[in-house]
């Protein structure tokens, strides 16, 4: 029996827009099943990032995305080793303003940066409010 190729991805997911979901969708596409970690309000704090919506609120959205099937907390930037053997995953995910930081992982897993959605983010969506 073939084994389930297990993608995984990290994000704050504040202010869901559309450059999350084309994330998300483009993630599972990589594999069978997708784990989002969600960073909760202590590590965003840590990271002094500061989210307009709050942790439980974000997981739940991203919990009910239909591609997504398992949410779990990010509480530290650690806690990526961690989950890659927890979980047993395949791919590592995340957008390519990341490129390169995450490249001590590919002895564990294949690590992909993926292009962002051009002329969206949550940073863009707050400069738009103020």
């Amino acid at each position: 029996m073939k084994k389930e190729k297990i993608v995984i991805t990290y994000g704050t997911f504040d202010m869901f827009h559309i450059g999350h979901l084309n994330l998300l969708q483009r993630a599972k596409k990589l594999g069978d099943k997708l784990i989002v970690a969600v960073s909760s309000d202590e590590f965003n704090s840590l990271k002094n990032k500061k989210s307009v919506i709050c942790y439980e609120q974000r997981a739940k959205i991203v919990s009910h995305i239909d591609c997504v099937d398992m949410v779990i907390a990010e509480n530290s930037w650690e806690q990526k080793m961690e989950d890659i053997k927890k979980y047993g995953v395949d791919v590592f995910v995340i957008g390519d303003d990341w490129e390169g930081k995450f490249d001590f992982l590919k002895e564990f897993c294949e690590v992909v940066y993926l292009k962002r959605t051009e002329d969206v983010s949550s940073s863009k969506i707050r400069e738009f409010m103020q």
